[in-house]
């Protein structure tokens, strides 16, 4: 049996075992690395590799930024302040989170941008008296919808330009993401405020998670010294974040934000290893060495180029569109958005190549849909970073992520022929 084989089948047990939860997660994603190390689909020292990832690293570091923010007070008073101006209405709030996460992804890390907002959600639901479960989800896909955005939004509108770029064709500017990124982020917004909230789980006046939060918020150091070198600190890590040193990379900026609030006694070093998820962290990095045997194996090559042979010899230059749209978002649901995009990215061009067409539209819709992995935890970071504030378990995401991808791609099959045209007049 060759490694592609061996991989789909490992990863058809993952993906069971998260839906079924017959065990927890975090155990479920390192069994599946072990696996295919054991197999030898990558060579076992690289089977924790994923511990050692630079994401797994910013994850550590966000999560004691954000604990500093609640042991002060600081996501408290910040909340208190938010919801004088939104009310205490669920879609208030809901709005109100998406919109600012939408806006902060789009220039800075949908990974930096959730983490950084967090605590601060936290602190909005803890002062408005509702459950954190109905607001922790639609942050994340508030960040990965703003990705869409810019170019530098998310890894897969840079590959998806970088692409192009090497096939000596023209590459995407910019901002010109923005014309498919801004009808996404609203569209994705209005459907979670009318129809998403519909399909998240439902929770209490106030679950035992938010009375946590809120009793830590109000038994912590409300020092307005330690509030104001904590906002600071935090804001700084966003602004390096946003303007990509070299020097300073994501982990790095946040790291030092880290240590600085350790150092000036803003919380102490046990309450930071305490402030640590460290579920998220055992989940995102077993799911690493699974994203690499899928991309190494050619176990998503091998499903890439079965669905391309259903759809005939001659297919509709839309009808690609959709297709590769459908296999990019069904991919990215449990590999890296960065991999699949990278994966596609060529066969895309060949396929519309082939057919006369210009490969800008089918790019686009690669790259777009590799951002839509609203359907399970491990799909994207700012999924696996809420799963464990909003108390979720792996088929909460499903409800309100499918219809959330569907919508994603009708606007998508709607906005991109018009902007970028299968056959433009020259």
């Amino acid at each position: 049996m060759d490694n592609a084989t061996l991989t789909l089948i490992v990863l058809a047990f993952v993906a069971f075992f998260f839906v079924t939860e017959l065990i927890p997660l975090a155990m479920t994603a390192m069994l599946g690395a072990i696996a295919v190390g054991v197999l030898g689909i990558i060579p076992v020292n690289q089977v924790f590799s994923g511990l050692s990832n630079s994401t797994v690293t910013l994850f550590g570091a966000m999560f004691v930024l954000g604990a500093a923010m609640f042991h002060t007070g600081l996501a408290q008073k910040i909340g208190e302040t938010v919801v004088k101006f939104t009310g205490t209405g669920e879609n208030s709030l809901m709005f109100g989170t998406m919109f600012v996460a939408a806006a902060l992804s789009s220039v800075t890390s949908n990974t930096g941008t959730t983490a950084c907002l967090i605590p601060v959600v936290a602190g909005i639901c803890a002062a408005a008296k509702i459950s954190v479960t109905r607001q922790m989800m639609p942050l994340a896909f508030g960040a990965g919808l703003g990705g869409t955005i810019t170019l530098v939004g998310t890894p897969p509108n840079i590959i998806a330009a970088g692409a192009l770029k090497a096939a000596g064709l023209r590459p995407f500017g910019f901002f010109e993401f923005a014309w498919i990124g801004i009808p996404l982020s609203i569209a994705g917004i209005l459907y979670m405020i009318f129809i998403g909230k519909h399909l998240l789980p439902k929770a209490g006046e106030v679950s035992e998670l938010d009375a946590e939060s809120a009793k830590e918020a109000e038994a912590g150091d409300a020092s307005v010294t330690k509030q104001w070198i904590t906002g600071l600190t935090l804001l700084v890590v966003v602004v390096v974040m946003a303007l990509d040193i070299k020097k300073f990379p994501l982990e790095v900026a946040a790291t030092i934000g880290a240590i600085f609030l350790v150092l000036t006694k803003c919380l102490s070093e046990k309450d930071a290893y305490k402030g640590i998820d460290w579920v998220t962290i055992f989940l995102f990095a077993g799911m690493m060495p699974v994203a690499t045997a899928m991309d190494k194996s050619g176990a998503g090559k091998l499903i890439a180029n079965w669905v391309v042979g259903a759809m005939g010899g001659s297919p509709s230059p839309l009808i690609v569109t959709i297709v590769l749209f459908a296999l990019s978002a069904g991919l990215t649901q449990f590999m890296s958005n960065t991999a699949a995009t990278a994966l596609l990215a060529p066969i895309g061009i060949g396929i519309a190549k082939g057919l006369g067409a210009s490969p800008h539209a089918v790019l686009m819709a690669i790259a777009i849909a590799a951002s839509c992995a609203f359907a399970t935890p491990v799909g994207t970071p700012p999924n696996t970073l809420v799963l464990g504030p909003g108390g979720y378990k792996f088929m909460d995401y499903v409800k309100p992520g499918i219809g959330l991808i569907v919508i994603c791609m009708i606007v998508s099959v709607i906005v991109i022929p018009m902007v970028w045209p299968f056959f433009p007049v020259k």
